[in-house]
């Protein structure tokens, strides 16, 4: 396999998860706004999203197959029906946000489904020095799908309506499909298959490696502070007075190109100046994003300063997402690809969304300002506890054997 052809792969692959999750998270806080709800059910409306939570659950089944291209074809394709059924949707805007509904949790269950192997290849095609920037191309790839999905669609949405939206969406996933197609697996992937062991066990005997629980710990306070603050950007951005051509082409189009160049950044440090000063750096300006947002809450600023906290947010957030991964891929163990990586992930799609659920909750009793605060606090004490974890040791064997670079 070509150099060329793996990057084309891989961005294909995450494209084409980016693209309907990044419709589907815009979309769905903004129409929820819309229709008056509280905040407490927006960061509740997470909850959609479980499957991308509970994947850890079938990864060890999806991990053991022989073949990684035999899982993504047959979901990729049903997620493209998916979209091609909801485009037949019809009916009052509370009838369309009830099978929207559905829609996010089963394409979250064939996305999750689908990012098991694909994260497997991942970590089986790229060699360690070529993480950081591997990363970056994933990264990459997924925040294109969002600026298609969460920002072009958005524009489609309000200017052309429901059923072109959806059909743009399943011709784009369409498209994506053909780098797969022309996969061919090295012998090498296939053959490793037979060593992955029992199924049945997988997840446990993956979580009782030493440091494994810790390092989950760590993830989770790495990302919660950040993700408590985005889960209400669109909420918050709405109140503002932004239409969904406005959030759509500032939080989708503009933020998530912007997130490209930070996933670049992040990829780049990480393979450049190791992965512990790469996740201080990135950490501390993450959190330096979510700042901006609760000044602007105390009113600081105004329409541009919300305008490059949005864009900021998505690059310096790039960053640390591309900064964390690398270090994920780092953990995992190449016969156990999937599993390992999976439950890290699930690990934080559940931070995620208890801290999105958290966030709607601070805010409905106090108010925004005081909810980014909190955030902002609690992103900063995250990143300090991880850096504390990888200097004294407090992680996986593995992660030790590779002597982190400070």
């Amino acid at each position: 396999m070509t150099p060329r052809s793996q990057w084309t792969l891989l961005v294909a692959l995450y494209f084409s998860q980016g693209l309907p999750f990044g419709f589907f998270a815009q979309a769905l806080p903004v129409l929820l706004r819309q229709e008056g709800a509280s905040l407490s059910r927006i960061g509740l409306s997470g909850l959609l999203f479980l499957p991308w939570a509970l994947k850890w659950l079938w990864a060890p089944w999806v991990d053991a197959s022989a073949s990684r291209k035999q899982w993504i074809v047959p979901l990729q394709v049903a997620t493209i029906f998916t979209a091609l059924a909801l485009a037949l949707v019809d009916g009052s805007p509370q009838d369309k946000l009830f099978w929207l509904k559905c829609a996010i949790v089963l394409c979250a269950l064939l996305a999750a489904t689908q990012d098991v192997p694909t994260d497997a290849l991942a970590v089986n095609l790229l060699k360690p020095q070529q993480r950081g920037i591997g990363n970056a191309v994933q990264v990459g790839g997924y925040r294109l799908g969002m600026v298609l999905g969460g920002g072009v669609l958005m524009i489609v949405l309000d200017r052309l309506g429901w059923a072109a939206t959806f059909l743009a969406m399943a011709a784009f996933l369409t498209l994506t499909l053909l780098p797969v197609l022309r996969f061919r697996e090295p012998p090498a992937l296939l053959a490793a298959a037979a060593t992955r062991g029992n199924p049945l066990a997988g997840v446990w005997a993956r979580l009782k490696r030493p440091g494994m629980a810790l390092l989950l710990l760590w993830l989770v306070a790495y990302k919660f502070g950040d993700s408590m603050a985005s889960a209400m950007v669109k909420p918050y951005l709405v109140d503002a007075g932004w239409s969904k051509s406005d959030i759509g082409l500032w939080a989708g189009i503009v933020g998530s190109a912007a997130g490209l160049l930070g996933a670049v950044l992040g990829g780049w440090m990480s393979d450049r100046f190791g992965r512990r000063r790469a996740l201080l750096f990135c950490g501390i300006a993450q959190t330096l994003a979510v700042a901006l947002y609760a000044a602007h809450a105390y009113g600081i600023g105004g329409v541009a300063w919300l305008q490059a906290a949005v864009v900021l947010e998505h690059v310096l957030g790039g960053m640390a997402t591309v900064a964390l991964f690398t270090l994920m891929m780092d953990a995992s163990a190449p016969q156990h690809a999937g599993t390992d990586y999976t439950l890290q992930a699930s690990t934080i799609v559940i931070a995620t969304g208890l801290a999105g659920a958290a966030g709607g909750a601070l805010g409905d009793a106090l108010d925004y300002g005081a909810m980014f605060a909190a955030s902002v606090l609690l992103s900063g004490a995250g990143c300090l506890l991880l850096l504390w974890a990888l200097g004294s040791g407090r992680v996986p064997l593995r992660l030790r054997a590779q002597g982190l670079k400070a």
